[in-house]
């Protein structure tokens, strides 16, 4: 028996250049669930606003309200969709397959995104760090075992020829590591699957540079 699907209205606490917000925001443009943004600007601390503190303690976007609870952690949010909106899965049956899905998106959203955390990337420099280094040395390692499965994974996209809950972590992956200079030649078929999505509607609603939050000098004209 199918999931009962969720009812009511779904809001995304997001910023536009999170690569967490960014997965969500693909799950849902993926699935065509309807939702209001609710920007949160992270460049100007609102995350740490005593009032957001209350949406997630953690003080982290994305956070998604939806039938009056409020989930966060952008791969449980995603697996809770998948789970409740079950049209167009991002995640496959096969077990193995589930596995490898997982394994990718672990890779990204563990060993690299976290280095290349605002918090943490302000403590680089803090100490004297150079912030753009460290995360590029993290990005590169990351993307490197990640290049190393897609070998033995990948079809049209990460896993097979469906598109999957790794790709959603993919793209704003690959986006950052543009963003700290990382030369992706190394990489050609995250370079492949990357040009492949790019060129789906979804993700193309879901980047970073359509949203209403980004700066003009970014922004895309409206899809």
């Amino acid at each position: 028996m199918a999931p009962t699907p969720a009812t009511g209205h779904l809001q995304l606490y997001t910023y536009f250049r999170s690569s967490c917000s960014w997965r969500v925001r693909i799950a849902l443009e993926w699935k065509g669930i309807p939702y209001e943004s609710i920007f949160v600007h992270l460049l100007k601390n609102e995350q740490n606003d005593e009032e957001y503190g209350q949406v997630n303690p953690m003080h982290q976007v994305p956070a998604l309200v939806i039938d009056g609870q409020c989930l966060t952690q952008s791969l449980p949010i995603i697996e809770y969709l998948d789970d409740n909106f079950p049209d167009r899965p991002l995640l496959p049956k096969d077990p193995l397959q589930r596995f490898r899905v997982r394994q990718i998106c672990e890779i990204i959203a563990s060993a690299i995104q976290p280095m290349q955390n605002l918090a943490v990337l302000k403590m680089v420099s803090d100490y004297g760090g150079n912030k753009t280094d460290f995360a590029a040395f993290f990005i590169k390692k990351g993307l490197a075992a990640v290049e190393a499965i897609l070998r033995e994974t990948s079809g049209t996209y990460s896993v097979g020829d469906d598109v999957t809950m790794a790709d959603a972590c993919l793209v704003p992956q690959v986006a950052s590591a543009e963003r700290f200079n990382v030369d992706l030649e190394p990489y050609p078929n995250i370079r492949r699957i990357c040009a492949a999505l790019s060129e789906l509607e979804p993700f193309k609603k879901a980047h970073a540079f359509a949203q209403d939050d980004c700066p003009d000098e970014l922004r895309w004209s409206k899809l």
